[in-house]
């Protein structure tokens, strides 16, 4: 009789088991269906976004802005509008909003209108980059795919550019620095304003949160102010270049 009992003890036990075994296969299969469910979802909310992010890009042949007689394209106008979109995001904030879209499109054609008027003002000063410039740092952005060329031309087609529009632009770039470096004039940063920089950071640092000992970070700061001091030399440098400037806004 005991056998019996225990038999039937054994059968009930496994019975248990088995149901209680069923019951977490279904909660995981549950919390795979979730995931799936929520990594589509999460895939649907970022291909809405980035249609509505593609809305805001123009024609790439379009005319978007002529400053004097050179003619800003949409091509260029997209490139640095999605960087303006990248930085919104990046700082949290949604640029497909109507106001963010409207912000975004008048900084990207303010930074195009700048960087038009610098680069003319630069050509009548001399400013030039040179071949061996130009392929230097060309081979420096090489040598980040490990001399793999169909790499390289992979990352060229995903930026939309071939190989002789990323050598204009480098030059651009390249000669740009160059004026600025030499026209742009600012004063350094003060050892006061450097210290009282670090103080502000100090103080605005949430409780628990280190900062590094101020002689450890006092060079950096430093270059960061004067970054900032001969931007705004910079800034106000294109706005006395406008005066003298026909610009025209197409879009």
């Amino acid at each position: 009789m005991k056998k019996i009992k225990w038999t039937m003890l054994a059968v009930l036990t496994a019975a248990v088991l088995t149901a209680c075994g069923g019951n977490e296969d279904n909660a995981q299969s549950e919390d795979k269906n979730a995931s799936k469910q929520e990594e589509k979802s999460q895939e649907a909310s970022m291909k809405e976004m980035q249609e509505k992010l593609d809305k805001q890009k123009v024609d790439e042949k379009e005319t978007v802005a002529v400053v004097n007689d050179d003619k800003i394209l949409g091509k260029d106008f997209n490139g640095m509008l999605q960087n303006a979109q990248m930085s919104y995001q990046m700082s949290g904030q949604d640029p497909t909003t109507k106001e963010a879209s409207e912000q975004i499109k008048q900084q990207t054609i303010d930074s195009l209108v700048g960087q038009s008027l610098i680069m003319q003002e630069a050509a009548e000063k001399g400013y030039k980059a040179s071949e061996e410039e130009v392929q230097g740092q060309l081979d420096e952005i090489k040598k980040q795919y490990e001399g793999d060329d169909k790499k390289f031309a992979a990352a060229l087609k995903d930026a939309g550019l071939t190989e002789e529009e990323l050598k204009g632009q480098i030059s651009d770039s390249i000669v740009s620095n160059k004026y600025i470096d030499k026209e742009i004039k600012a004063d350094a940063a003060t050892e006061e304003e450097v210290k009282a920089y670090y103080d502000q950071v100090k103080a605005s640092t949430p409780e628990g949160q280190s900062v590094p000992e101020y002689e450890e970070i006092k060079t950096k700061i430093q270059e960061q102010l004067n970054d900032q001091k001969k931007q705004e030399v910079l800034v106000k440098q294109v706005e006395d270049l406008k005066k003298d400037a026909k610009v025209e806004v197409l879009i």
